[in-house]
């Protein structure tokens, strides 16, 4: 059977494809591709240890595929609202994330960061 936080990231993946999606033009980031493309990062995120090669894959792709201010501001804010909204997530793997996977992010994966200033 499935775990509660499996079950509630595929909530949040689905909510996010039906509130963003309509509103998105092609090639735009969405919350639902953020999240399914992170999923394997979710024991890292809570655990820490090694990061699944998978995992800095879906790091480098997302980054990769934010190539706007507005679709980096749009990842921000799925990233902060998942981080909010998926429980154990540690902060410090999160914030470590990026560098781990030799990705600069122009902004600190963090509940608090404020993505409107995300350039």
């Amino acid at each position: 059977m499935a775990s509660s936080s499996v079950v509630k990231l595929m909530c949040l993946v689905l909510a996010c494809m039906v509130v963003v999606a309509p509103l998105t033009v092609d090639g735009a980031i969405t919350c639902g591709m953020v999240i399914s493309k992170l999923s394997p990062c979710l024991t890292y995120l809570r655990s820490g240890g090694s990061v699944p090669a998978n995992c800095c894959n879906a790091v480098r792709s997302l980054n990769a595929a934010a190539s706007s201010t507005p679709d980096r501001q749009t990842a921000c804010g799925c990233l902060k609202n998942a981080y909010t909204s998926i429980s154990g997530i540690n902060s410090g793997n999160a914030a470590s994330l990026p560098g781990k996977c030799g990705v600069n992010l122009p902004y600190k994966i963090s509940p608090s960061i404020d993505c409107s200033k995300v350039r």
